[in-house]
């Protein structure tokens, strides 16, 4: 059992309002994808791209920085794109930004996850990433990590993970998320439905995950459980759990609609981990990958490879929803998620 502070860790998610009825098919299918882009530029075709209203925001990575002069000017580029679009609303522009070795940007946080002991330094640092972020005019944490490591494990080799016990990461990821929301950074718990087990990084492997659902409940979904009713986003991993399925979790309706929206409550933003690596590779190409995210009720494809992969992945949801393959009534519903939690951006 953990605290009433603990709870209050983490804001709760701004409340879903119907998304607008006369989004077309591409700006719907357009809020379910975060775009990367390579170099300190973004291509032409992703500021036209926003301009239409067509994507939910970006996802930013070292070699997206120059400067932080220069990517602030540039994010402010892309935030004066969406404002002249006719969906009007704040982009979202995520960043990995834990601390320790995952820092995209230049700043805070200075401690690793697994060096945090103290909940008041994993305010500080939640705090210290926010600002980071804030000054160059992003507004999302892919972090808090909340999954509980295993000895020998990949996320306790890089040094990712707050400990090998739920009610500590519980305790921590919590801090960590609320000192992001004290800059008015919106905070991404990572990675459900647990992630503490694997032996490899998703980044370089496929992943099986053979824990049973007793032991995942008990164990790797605690943090999330406690967490996720008040969370602003979850990010879903690419790892296979055949506890519920056979397909990875960020495209298994048992786990991104059943477990999470069902079991855990959580009524927030979910997006994928990064879909272009080879632990989604036999799924299929960027246009499968966004199509199964969706049917699993995932809101956001994220892709880290540049501009081309999601691009890929918006235009099959767009044919795929033209042609009622998908349903518009679960993208009005995904789109009403992913827009109010733009909307509390302004």
């Amino acid at each position: 059992m953990i605290g009433s502070s603990t709870l209050l860790a983490v804001v709760a998610a701004p409340a879903a309002q119907p998304a607008p009825p006369d989004l077309t098919p591409a700006q719907l299918a357009g809020q379910r994808v975060a775009f990367a882009y390579s170099g300190p530029t973004p291509p032409r075709a992703l500021v036209r791209r926003i301009e239409r209203g067509e994507a939910a925001g970006v996802v930013l990575f070292s070699r997206n920085v120059r400067s932080r002069a220069h990517l602030r000017n540039t994010l402010a580029g892309l935030q004066r794109a969406a404002r002249r679009s006719p969906v009007n609303a704040p982009l979202l522009v995520m960043v990995d930004q834990e601390g320790g070795p995952v820092k995209r940007l230049p700043g805070g946080p200075r401690h690793a996850a697994a060096d945090v002991g103290r909940t008041s330094t994993a305010v500080a640092d939640g705090r210290a990433a926010g600002s980071a972020l804030r000054a160059v005019g992003a507004n999302v944490d892919l972090a808090p990590v909340a999954d509980v490591c295993r000895p020998a494990s990949a996320l306790e080799r890089e040094r990712r993970c707050y400990g090998r016990s739920a009610a500590t990461v519980t305790r921590l990821a919590g801090g960590f998320a609320r000192g992001l929301r004290s800059r008015g950074v919106a905070a991404t718990l990572k990675h459900f439905p647990g992630f503490g087990a694997a032996g490899v990084n998703t980044d370089f492997s496929a992943q099986l995950i053979r824990t049973s659902l007793g032991r995942l409940r008990a164990v790797d979904l605690r943090p999330f459980t406690r967490l996720a009713r008040r969370a602003q986003l979850v990010m879903l991993s690419t790892a296979v759990y055949p506890a519920r399925s056979r397909r990875p979790a960020a495209l298994a309706h048992p786990w991104a609609t059943l477990e999470l929206r069902g079991r855990l409550r959580f009524r927030g933003v979910s997006v994928t981990d990064a879909l272009d690596t080879p632990a989604t590779a036999r799924f299929g190409g960027a246009g499968r990958l966004g199509i199964e995210t969706a049917r699993a009720g995932t809101d956001i494809a994220l892709f880290a490879g540049g501009y081309r992969p999601g691009d890929r992945a918006a235009r099959a949801l767009t044919a795929a929803l033209r042609s009622r393959r998908l349903s518009r009534r679960e993208f009005e519903r995904s789109a009403a998620r992913v827009l109010a939690l733009r909307a509390s951006f302004r």
